[in-house]
C-alpha cells in the first residue's frame, strides 16, 4: 500500500469520525428515550404489548417500564453514565428475548409487528453499545489540572518588559527617513524650540 492510499484511508477515517455524533449527545438522547419509553410502558402496558406484537402481561410490561425509567434517570443524573448504558444493553437483550419468545406466531400481523420491533431494538442496542464504549474510553483518559499554569517561563513580574530588551523594529515597519521630520508631534517641536532658545540665551 503506497502513501497516497494510506493518506486517503486516514482521511476517510477522520471524516467518518467527524460525522459520528458526540457520545455525550447520544447518551443524553438515550436517557430521554428511556424515560419516554418507560412512562409509556407504565401508563399503557397492554397497548405497548400490542404494538410490539407480543403476548405478555401488564405486570411484566410495567417492570420493563420501571427498568427503562431507572436507566434513563441514571444516565441523565450521573456523572458517569457508563453503568446505566451497559444496563440498557442488558435490557435490550432481554427485550429481544421477549420478542422472540412471547410474540404471537399465529397472527401474521403480530409477527410483522414483532419483527419491526426487533429491528428497532437492535438499532437502539447499537447506539447503547457505542455510547457505553465511548463513555468507558472517556473515563480512562487522565484528567490534568492546568489551573496553575500561566504560560510564562517565570513570574509575570520577571517577564514584564523582557521582550523589549532585544527588540528591534523591522525595517519595513519603520518610518522612512524622508518622512521622519513630518511625523514629529507638536510637543516635541515646541520642546526643541525651547531648548534651542535657552541655549541661545545662555550663550548671550
Amino acid at each position: 500500500m503506497d502513501s497516497r492510499s494510506e493518506s486517503k484511508q486516514e482521511g476517510g477515517v477522520h471524516a467518518l469520525k467527524k460525522r459520528l455524533p458526540e457520545p455525550d449527545s447520544v447518551a443524553r438522547g438515550l436517557g430521554w428515550f428511556s424515560i419516554a419509553l418507560g412512562l409509556a410502558e407504565l401508563v399503557a402496558p397492554r397497548m405497548m404489548a400490542r404494538a410490539a406484537g407480543v403476548e405478555t402481561g401488564a405486570g411484566a410490561m410495567r417492570f420493563y417500564g420501571l427498568r427503562e425509567l431507572a436507566c434513563g434517570v441514571g444516565i441523565l443524573a450521573s456523572r458517569n453514565p457508563q453503568p446505566f448504558l451497559w444496563a440498557r444493553v442488558g435490557g435490550d437483550a432481554l427485550d429481544l428475548g421477549t420478542l422472540a419468545l412471547s410474540s404471537n406466531k399465529l397472527s401474521a400481523r403480530d409477527r410483522q409487528r414483532a419483527t419491526v420491533a426487533a429491528v428497532n431494538v437492535a438499532c437502539v442496542t447499537a447506539l447503547d453499545v457505542y455510547a457505553a464504549n465511548r463513555a468507558a474510553n472517556a473515563q480512562r483518559l487522565p484528567s490534568v489540572d492546568y489551573s496553575d499554569r500561566t504560560g510564562f517561563a517565570k513570574s509575570p513580574e520577571h517577564m514584564r518588559g523582557a521582550a523589549l530588551a532585544d527588540f528591534e523594529t523591522p525595517r519595513d515597519m519603520r518610518t522612512p527617513d524622508a518622512l521622519a521630520p513630518y511625523t514629529r508631534d507638536e510637543r516635541s517641536t515646541v520642546t526643541g524650540d525651547r531648548v534651542r532658545a535657552g541655549n541661545t540665551a545662555s550663550g548671550a
